[in-house]
């Protein structure tokens, strides 16, 4: 079951390049922004993000930090710097028609981008702070359950 309320997305640099889907439906319709979607019921941001990234992609990836999160009353989304793991990237045929590898620059400049996506790149380009995954877990949970970023 997805949960609509709840998303994840993830900023993937391969050989310098960052990783942008051109997306199929709804308010972004043609055109194109960073990988994700909805987090599953029971599934924590970081599985989602990498799950997301490789059904939508192909690509494998490790979320390592978080950039950013938005807030609505109705909604929040997590968005990941992903470490690039494996895969050549391709599109999935049904959430995207096309995967694109392009300069951070590059993307920012281009008219199709969605402004979220040219505001998280801008930021990410930028001198800025990123919360990074910590190794702890405690000792009642394990690293499938359980994440926390920051410390």
């Amino acid at each position: 079951m997805n949960n609509k309320y709840y998303t994840v997305c993830g900023i993937v640099e391969i050989d310098g390049k960052v990783l942008l889907v051109r997306h199929t439906y709804g308010n972004a319709k043609d055109r194109i922004l960073l990988p994700g979607g909805y987090v599953h019921e029971n599934e924590l941001p970081t599985t989602a993000a990498e799950r997301e990234i490789l059904e939508e992609t192909g690509v494998t990836a490790r979320a390592s930090s978080i950039i950013t999160v938005q807030f609505k009353p109705e909604q929040w989304c997590v968005v990941f710097v992903m470490e690039y793991i494996s895969g050549t990237p391709r599109s999935d045929g049904f959430e995207n028609d096309e995967v694109l590898l392009l300069d951070v620059k590059e993307a920012i400049s281009r008219p199709d981008i969605t402004n979220l996506s040219r505001e998280i790149l801008t930021a990410y380009s930028e001198e800025h702070s990123e919360l990074r995954k910590s190794s702890y877990i405690p000792k009642t949970a394990d690293e499938a359950s359980y994440s926390i970023f920051g410390i």
